[in-house]
């Protein structure tokens, strides 16, 4: 029996570990072509080593599958513009990009460091530029020249984007403005085929078992709970021609649960009398009826920032 996405090309950017890794391997479990990229940096971004990547493109080899390893860097426009190319130059085509590549340099606002806020914004907000910017000119060119495009574009956020964490100024800034920049993605590019989508996982990953106590104080339930496997059956789904219908979404994916994050809507509102004693009532009362902040779990917390 074909796979879902049988035929499909894919590139998937941090794809040596991680919920990159499972992308990758569930991709091509399904039948795709895949660009395995990663630079091998560590967790904070720092060094490289491409022994992660050419690892997960044996694997799938082993498996029977088709895959290539890819190092740029994605936050690197002409880098990204060649990992495009190679994905077209080697398989023939390019259908589907998952921009997972990210760092994490958690810091309060008051310790945090230029440098902390320029790479993580950079490794999470341009790394999704500037392939998508790349692979976008590709489906863009197609459809010019009156071939049919059925493309997707797979994005990472996080809850901590959505929601808010203490200690994640840059990362959930970077995260919050990835999600914005799905949607916009869906906007333009719909008219030539692409859909874009994005996903804010919860898994169990290098990244976040330091935050956790350490790979060991976690339990193997809780690994399996958290398991990056279970975001990949999500983007994989988002991969396939079955989701051409769904565009400009946010997932929030954690463990066995999916659920559809709702984004900004337009709240409550009042007339603003034109001063400010009287525009501070308005505020007062429309807060009295404004939806609660949502907690890093997505709901309703009244107390979220004192009560």
């Amino acid at each position: 029996m074909a796979g879902l996405c049988e035929g499909r090309v894919a590139i998937v950017t941090g794809a040596g570990r991680g919920i990159g890794r499972e992308h990758a391997l569930m991709l091509a479990s399904e039948g795709a072509a895949v660009v395995v990229n990663d630079l091998g940096a560590r967790p904070d971004g720092g060094g490289a080593d491409p022994g992660p990547a050419h690892d997960v493109v044996a694997e799938i080899e082993a498996m029977g599958g088709a895959a290539i390893v890819n190092g740029a860097d994605v936050t690197d426009f002409a880098e990204a513009e060649a990992m495009v190319a190679q994905a077209v130059e080697v398989f023939g085509r390019l259908d589907v990009l998952v921009n997972n590549a990210g760092i994490l340099r958690d810091r309060m606002i008051f310790s945090m460091s230029e440098a902390d806020w320029d790479d993580v914004i950079s490794v999470h907000l341009k790394g999704h530029f500037c392939p998508t910017r790349h692979a976008a000119a590709y489906w863009r060119a197609q459809s010019k020249a009156g071939e049919a495009v059925d493309a997707r574009i797979i994005n990472t956020a996080s809850p901590s984007g959505l929601y808010g964490n203490v200690g994640q100024g840059n990362y959930g800034a970077a995260k919050a403005g990835i999600a914005g920049f799905t949607v916009v993605c869906a906007l333009e590019l719909g008219r030539i085929g692409v859909t874009a989508n994005c996903l804010a996982p919860a898994a169990l990953t290098r990244l976040v078992a330091p935050l956790m106590g350490g790979d060991e104080n976690i339990s193997d339930e809780l690994r399996e709970q958290l398991s990056p496997r279970w975001i990949a059956t999500v983007g994989t789904w988002l991969a396939s021609p079955l989701s051409a219908g769904v565009t400009g979404q946010v997932f929030d994916v954690r463990g066995d649960t999916i659920a559809i994050s709702e984004g900004w809507h337009r709240g409550p509102d009042g007339t603003n009398p034109g001063d400010p004693a009287g525009a501070g009532a308005v505020i007062e009362s429309l807060l009295a009826t404004t939806r609660p902040s949502a907690d890093l779990d997505g709901r309703d917390d009244p107390n979220r920032f004192g009560g």
